[in-house]
């Protein structure tokens, strides 16, 4: 196998699974590993792509990795299996695990946590799924759904990991158009760049939206301290505007300086994991009663969405983990995806029920082959 570059001989079809994430790709499935059982792995052999469901394993969640026969810095032309034309589910199919008024009544509820002092923020995410069976037993084609995310809606981590059924190995659909960094390690530094604050535009941005902003920012650096050297974790940008199709985003940054010992151990992953996990701008502050409320609130698991989607190389030392939201995936006919909103004392119950729709319209849209997409 050769790094950054197509190898020399043939790539296996991409159905027999393919993976492609900022800037690398992999194709022809070789094996899956349980990261629950074994993280060590992701210290060894590699690269790996990622998935980690949002849940925990003690709530059925799972954290996957999977290696490929041949990895290169782009998917390979495929004569044998090119991206079929993605033909989503119908606009009005899509059903949402919590309906309006079920939402405003979660964020009443956190509002009443954060007065009894239990909470400052938690995030309350609502699943959305629509019918797409497999087509004459033919599972979607992740890589169609992709491209078209891409033209539409271009993200700074967008992804597809697709490793059908009948590979044999543990299958897989996941596509994401994620616009925020959950871990990146290079150079021994390991750095995260939670999103908090979401508006059509920077003028309407709030004050709640910055206060949110840096609890979250303020709990990531929290997490990163549990793996990283005393005094080397650090705040580089706060409260940064960034812009995405049809909406704005408060990001921030946080780095540190990972402890030589951990780097050097079988155990970096199995550490950085249970420090950092869930992502904490999409669970809340403080994480462990953010959780429980979460866990209370919400009628469907998030599975990939809210958890990572990336890629690790172990021989590098390096790593490249989305959080992630703006993610679709699929299992037993069902498409689904998933929105969410950061709630607080200051949050307007309609106010955070529009802003999850906000964030879905535009990519639901694309999925739904829909013609106009306009925020």
């Amino acid at each position: 196998m050769r790094r950054g570059s197509r190898s020399a001989a043939r790539p296996a079809p991409l159905n027999t699974g393919f993976a492609a994430f900022a800037g690398r790709a992999g194709h022809g499935v070789v094996e899956c590993v349980d990261l629950w059982e074994q993280p060590e792995r992701l210290t060894q052999g590699g690269p790996w792509f990622v998935v980690v469901d949002f849940e925990g394993r003690s709530q059925g969640g799972r954290a996957r990795a999977w290696r490929f026969a041949e990895e290169s810095g782009d998917l390979p032309d495929d004569a044998d299996a090119p991206a079929a034309p993605w033909r989503g589910p119908a606009v009005g199919s899509w059903a949402s695990s919590l309906d309006r008024a079920q939402y405003e009544a979660a964020v009443a509820r956190v509002r009443r946590e954060v007065r009894d002092g239990e909470v400052y923020q938690a995030n309350i995410c609502r699943v959305l799924s629509a019918p797409l069976p497999a087509h004459d037993g033919t599972e979607p084609d992740a890589r169609a759904l992709a491209e078209i995310l891409a033209r539409g809606n271009p993200a700074p981590y967008a992804g597809a990991i697709h490793v059908p059924a009948s590979t044999g190995v543990d299958p897989v659909w996941v596509v994401t158009a994620s616009p925020e960094l959950y871990l990146r390690l290079d150079a021994g530094r390991l750095s995260s760049g939670p999103i908090k604050g979401t508006a059509r535009s920077a003028a309407g941005l709030t004050d709640k939206d910055r206060a949110e902003n840096v609890m979250i920012t303020d709990l990531v650096r929290n997490d990163l301290q549990r793996v990283c050297l005393p005094g080397t974790v650090e705040v580089t940008d706060l409260l940064a505007v960034e812009e995405h199709p049809g909406l704005v985003h408060l990001v921030s940054r946080v780095t540190g300086a990972v402890e030589p010992a951990l780097m050097a151990s079988g155990r970096l992953w199995e550490a950085v994991l249970a420090a950092t996990h869930p992502p904490a701008s999409v669970s809340g502050a403080p994480k462990s009663s953010a959780l429980r409320i979460i866990g209370e609130l919400e009628s469907a698991p998030r599975g990939p969405y809210c958890g990572a989607v990336g890629w690790v190389d172990p021989g590098a030392g390096t790593a490249e983990l989305a959080v992630g939201i703006r993610t679709f995936w699929w299992d037993d006919g069902v498409l689904r995806f998933g929105t969410g909103a950061g709630i607080t004392w200051g949050s307007d119950p309609a106010g955070e029920w529009a802003e999850t729709e906000l964030k879905a319209h535009r990519l639901v849209g694309l999925a739904s082959g829909g013609s106009r997409h306009d925020g």
